[in-house]
């Protein structure tokens, strides 16, 4: 394992969504605890953490690309949370997953828009 790719990706994921995370370690932990490691060192600790890009900006293309593959439901929502960690707000989330319509069909932008509404509901309860 490569330690400083590992903990680079944990510092991030900590700053950015780490419930989420920490979700994801224990949901895959008894059976493929290595594909979460994968996620901190690759997704985390190599793509996310390059310059070029600030966190905010990331995570809009990351909620735009979630939305229009259609069928990642949780991943979107943990994007969504994420998104709003990095500054996005409510509006500029929506107005992202409706673009996508363009995109994607607007199944994919009603899905994405449902996904959002399930973020919103949980965080305002």
């Amino acid at each position: 394992m490569d330690n400083k790719r590992y903990q680079r990706g944990l510092k991030h994921l900590e700053e950015h969504n780490s419930e989420n995370y920490r979700k994801l370690r224990e949901n895959l932990g008894d059976i493929a605890p290595d594909l979460a490691r994968y996620v901190a060192e690759f997704a985390y600790g190599d793509i996310y953490s390059r310059p070029g890009l600030d966190l905010k900006s990331r995570e809009i293309a990351t909620v735009a690309a979630l939305t229009a593959l259609g069928n990642a439901p949780l991943q979107l929502q943990s994007h969504i949370e994420g998104a709003l960690n990095s500054g996005c707000t409510r509006e500029e989330i929506v107005e992202v997953i409706i673009q996508m319509a363009v995109y994607a069909g607007f199944p994919a932008a009603i899905n994405g828009i449902n996904a959002a509404k399930e973020v919103f509901t949980k965080l305002d309860e």
